[in-house]
């Protein structure tokens, strides 16, 4: 099968990326002769300030840089040039890009089968015109993955078009897990992208409530988060948290996950998101908000620790529970391990089959023609 997938990719950093080229050279294993189409400027820098990577994390995909979030008109000639393939995958994160993917799946829809995969179907943080820019694009494609049923619930409100749960497989970048020494670090991490959805200045207030509790924060800092630095100089935890801005590359976070008793996702909302996979895979208990996948991936008091979106106080009731005596070992004995294997496999499965058993009539109405005629 011909397949061009159009997405964020190497030398754009992030989760998509790696997403997107894990999945570019595993359909090419299966056999698919696959073409990568990404980002020149993927959205303003005010709003997505996201870099380039210097080197790359593990095998890279051969990726055409030839869209830009400013140029639907060229999004168009890329979907005329995709409508050649038999199966083309637009990977929508942000409505900033759904002008142009918009435009690349109606030109390719001539001919071509078209999925979106929508990573957040429920954004984040909300901006006016964010629900009709997602049903227009929806209007363009012939179904849709998302990776929780929250999402699926959320995108079906927009759309008629066959929308298909997977869940999010794991693309890691970082190395084999350190060993682990024996005992308590005292010590968190929070980890990743530092935005206000995610909660840090949640985790920093709820801190405050613990004694001898120390916390690492790694992660780039975008524009929307708390003054990070001011409030711990009110809170007062200056010599209890260590600030680390920026990115931080993969064959670091293999020791960063060591230096710690736990990872804390505070997110006042979220999608899906492959943090606990990863810390699943060091052997670190992770304490979450009931939020995106989080409660379908975290078994509550076994594996890890659930909380109440959005409210300090629970927040600190679970990192209290985290520290009683004894409780460490057991969440860290319990972190499960999955078939990455056979979760991808899924993934492609649903990707590739997900519209056949509901054919759509075309936006006019019309039979389709090329493929679908």
């Amino acid at each position: 099968m011909r397949v061009t997938l159009v997405g964020p990719a190497y030398p754009w950093r992030g989760g998509l990326p790696l997403l997107v080229t894990d999945l570019a050279h595993r359909l090419a294993v299966e056999g698919h002769a696959v073409r990568v189409r990404t980002w020149t400027h993927q959205a303003p820098a005010r709003l997505l300030p996201t870099l380039a990577l210097t080197a790359a994390e593990g095998t890279v995909y051969p990726a055409d840089p030839v869209l830009s979030w400013r140029n639907p008109v060229r999004g168009w000639q890329v979907g005329r040039a995709a409508a050649a393939s038999d199966l083309v995958i637009v990977v929508h994160y942000t409505t900033i890009q759904a002008p142009v993917l918009w435009a690349v799946a109606r030109a390719a829809h001539r001919r071509a089968r078209v999925v979106a995969i929508c990573a957040n179907a429920v954004p984040h943080e909300p901006r006016p015109g964010d629900r009709p820019l997602t049903a227009l694009l929806m209007r363009a494609v012939d179904a849709a993955v998302v990776h929780t049923e929250a999402e699926r619930r959320a995108l079906a409100a927009l759309t008629d078009r066959p929308v298909a749960v997977a869940a999010l497989p794991p693309h890691l970048p970082d190395g084999p897990p350190r060993p682990r020494a024996p005992g308590v670090r005292q010590r968190l991490l929070f980890f990743g992208k530092i935005r206000r959805y995610k909660g840090l200045d949640l985790l920093l207030r709820a801190l405050a409530q613990l004694n001898g509790v120390h916390l690492t924060v790694a992660g780039e800092v975008y524009p929307d988060a708390t003054d990070l630095g001011g409030l711990v100089d009110r809170l007062g935890l200056r010599d209890r948290v260590d600030l680390r801005p920026g990115y931080l590359p993969a064959e670091r976070i293999p020791d960063l996950f060591a230096s710690v008793d736990a990872l804390v996702l505070p997110y006042r909302s979220a999608t899906a998101s492959q943090h606990v996979a990863l810390a699943n895979r060091h052997r670190v208990p992770v304490v979450a908000t009931r939020v995106g996948n989080f409660p379908e991936v975290i078994d509550d008091g076994v594996d890890g620790l659930l909380c109440i979106p959005g409210d300090v106080a629970d927040l600190t009731r679970a990192l209290r529970e985290l520290y009683a005596p004894g409780r460490l070992d057991s969440l860290q004995a319990a972190a499960p391990t999955t078939d990455d294997e056979l979760v991808w496999e899924t993934y492609r499965e649903t990707l590739l089959t997900v519209d056949r058993d509901d054919r759509q009539m075309p936006r006019d109405g019309a039979p389709q023609d090329g493929a679908h005629g």
